[in-house]
């Protein structure tokens, strides 16, 4: 959590009339009524991009305002100020903002939950935003090793199942040079097979799963080499049943 977005966001909040209370929040139009987190990111989180600011202090407040109410809510009035008729917000703010949170040594559930169903689900957004976040610097990753690039590495690779594989696939392949990256290779090209927008060649995609060095034992590992030895990809859903379900917002680890 970057603690002076946190407090702007919080001041700006106040502004508005609302404030954090034992067991959630309180407007003061109606004080004796408690809100979740939820209701406020609902309610209040697309006026940040009405405030008489520059776009880029704008979208530093919502990533504030994110920071402090951890909900995926404001990722999407991010993502419709970002492709409203005020859009483009400024590009560098943007995926700066993502890279930070990703790092951070805490919750990013809302983070991968945007870059998942939001910005990689779409084709129109998927490689540019895949980039940004990690295919860009893959190679910094690699050099340098730092638990926030790794933490990074991880969290991108994991929810990367539905960004193109001739995007993705020279980053995976650069990540498994990393040993403390294979468990999080292994669940991108899970996630390749089994989400409903999932992505993979599955020759290639096996010449990388064997190249893990992952525990024999690991929990659809067999039946993952099983598939794409059989050269199914995450379309034609020809596989047993273990392997044709389709990854739901619990699988991919959001509430």
């Amino acid at each position: 959590m970057e603690t002076r977005a946190v407090e702007v966001a919080r001041r700006w909040l106040a502004d508005q009339g609302v404030r954090q209370v034992p067991g959630g929040w309180v407007s003061a139009a109606e004080p004796e009524v408690l809100l979740t987190a939820e209701q406020v990111a609902h309610t209040w989180a697309d006026e940040v991009f009405a405030e008489d600011l520059e776009a880029a202090d704008q979208l530093r407040l919502a990533f504030g305002l994110l920071d402090l109410l951890d909900e995926y809510w404001v990722t999407c009035e991010i993502r419709f100020a970002n492709e409203g008729a005020e859009g483009p917000l400024p590009a560098d703010v943007l995926w700066d903002g993502y890279r930070r949170r990703l790092e951070a040594d805490r919750d990013a559930e809302a983070v991968t939950y945007s870059l998942w169903v939001d910005w990689f689900e779409d084709h129109g957004t998927s490689a540019v935003a895949f980039a940004e976040v990690l295919g860009n610097d893959i190679d910094r990753v690699v050099a340098e090793r730092s638990e926030a690039l790794l933490r990074r590495a991880r969290r991108v690779l994991e929810c990367s199942g539905p960004v193109p594989w001739t995007v993705k696939e020279p980053t995976y392949r650069a990540a498994v040079q990393l040993p403390a990256l294979h468990p999080a290779v292994f669940r991108g090209l899970r996630a390749s097979f089994h989400d409903f927008y999932g992505d993979l060649e599955p020759t290639a995609a096996l010449t990388l799963l064997d190249r893990l060095d992952l525990p024999t034992d690991t929990p659809h590992l067999a039946e993952l080499r099983h598939v794409l030895a059989a050269g199914h990809n995450s379309s034609d859903g020809s596989s047993d049943d273990s392997a044709t379900v389709s990854m739901s917002s619990a699988e991919r680890g959001y509430r």
